[in-house]
């Protein structure tokens, strides 16, 4: 593509991205922008044409002939969003806007494979399009959270500890010919960040760490997720924590704080010590009940976990770590301690700002980052390129 064409497809993705947050007006995007008037109504009508805005109802001046209001199109237009965890699948069919038009969970067992759990996912969208009144044809992106490790760049699932049969499985051929539209396949921590930090205007480098059964990690800084340089960035879980060099990891080394601090570690201590607990919700039930043996493993546990972040505050300096996760439910069991730990040993230059809270949107976390996910990768140059080219 020439210099002039893809300064064009930036120009065209940075008024679609000022339409999504907020700007209503010609005039407003002209401001932002800089461009001249007659080069904004000429990239915004070709927006129109193409279905990506639209133009409807008016704006209240002060004076003068009241100007039309710009939005993301939704009549011809809508994204669907997927967070697949071990057991479920939450699927919602959303507006460009945001706004959600159909949603619904299903149970499921990632372990069926692949195949299996994609056939009943498309099932389960085709249900939702039939109810949001939307055929196939007018779905632009989809969004999939897994709760595996992904190579985002082909939504390739590598090495997951849970996914049984799924390595090497590329997800987005699955969608091949069902959909003409883009699948962004991300690990679901990532599309939790992600959904958090939208809900956080004043945050511009989060962590999002997931505290459940494992231990995880999203990341985003400038609205974007780091992911590495081959998508393994975030895997804190498997940390070295000092002092527990006799407990082993799935992963094949020990003393990770996964093996030592999350949901299953704690569970196991838990049943260890002949506390009726089989899942972590065991946990999470004794722990509001007040059993002593239940609040003082999960605070150890984030004892441990505070020790972990604590590094990374000194190396990356969030100013925003977010807990999520089954366990991190037990916040108020959970903060105070990793709190503790965080300020005790981070250095106080990146301790200063740093907000330590449990998530906003709790188990929406995972279908509003993927949401957001389809959403911003339609606004990139790369969306918009490909929606100049449709029919």
């Amino acid at each position: 593509m020439s210099a002039a064409g893809e300064r064009q497809l930036t120009a065209l993705s940075e008024l679609a991205g000022l339409v999504a947050g907020g700007a209503t007006r010609r005039s407003q995007l002209v401001t932002a922008t800089g461009l001249s008037r007659a080069a904004v109504a000429q990239r915004v009508d070709l927006l129109i044409t193409k279905g990506l805005l639209v133009e409807t109802g008016t704006v209240a001046t002060e004076r003068g002939r009241p100007p039309l209001a710009l939005q993301l199109a939704s009549d011809a237009s809508v994204v669907c969003a997927v967070d697949l965890g071990a057991t479920h699948s939450t699927v919602a069919v959303a507006g460009l806007g945001g706004t959600v038009l159909a949603e619904a969970t299903e149970e499921i067992d990632i372990d069926d494979g692949p195949e299996a759990v994609l056939s009943r996912l498309h099932e389960q969208l085709g249900r939702l399009l039939a109810e949001a009144g939307h055929p196939a044809s007018h779905v632009r992106a989809i969004g999939i959270g897994v709760p595996g490790p992904v190579e985002a760049s082909t939504g390739t699932v590598i090495r997951p500890p849970i996914m049984r049969g799924w390595d090497g499985y590329r997800v987005p051929a699955f969608f091949e010919g069902r959909y003409d539209a883009p699948v962004l396949v991300d690990n679901d921590v990532n599309m939790m960040a992600l959904g958090e930090y939208a809900h956080r205007p004043a945050t511009a480098h989060l962590l999002y760490v997931k505290v459940g059964t494992g231990i995880g990690c999203g990341i985003v800084s400038g609205g974007s997720v780091h992911r590495g340089a081959t998508g393994a960035a975030g895997d804190i879980g498997h940390i070295r924590v000092p002092g527990h060099d006799d407990v082993l990891c799935h992963c094949g080394n020990t003393g990770c704080v996964e093996a030592v601090a999350s949901g299953a570690a704690v569970t196991a201590t838990l049943r260890e010590a002949g506390l009726p607990v089989e899942h972590v919700a065991d946990v999470v039930r004794l722990v509001q009940a007040g059993d002593p043996t239940a609040r003082r493993q999960v605070r150890l546990a984030a004892q441990r976990i505070g020790d972990v972040l604590a590094s990374l505050v000194s190396f990356w300096n969030p100013d925003a770590i977010v807990l999520g996760g089954s366990i991190a439910s037990l916040h108020d069991d959970l903060l105070a301690d990793i709190r503790a730990a965080v300020y005790r040993r981070a250095l106080p230059l990146a301790t200063r700002t740093v907000a330590i809270e449990a998530t906003i949107l709790g188990r929406r976390a995972g279908i509003e980052g993927a949401r957001r996910r389809a959403v911003q990768h339609l606004l990139s140059p790369e969306g918009i390129a490909r929606i100049l080219a449709a029919r």
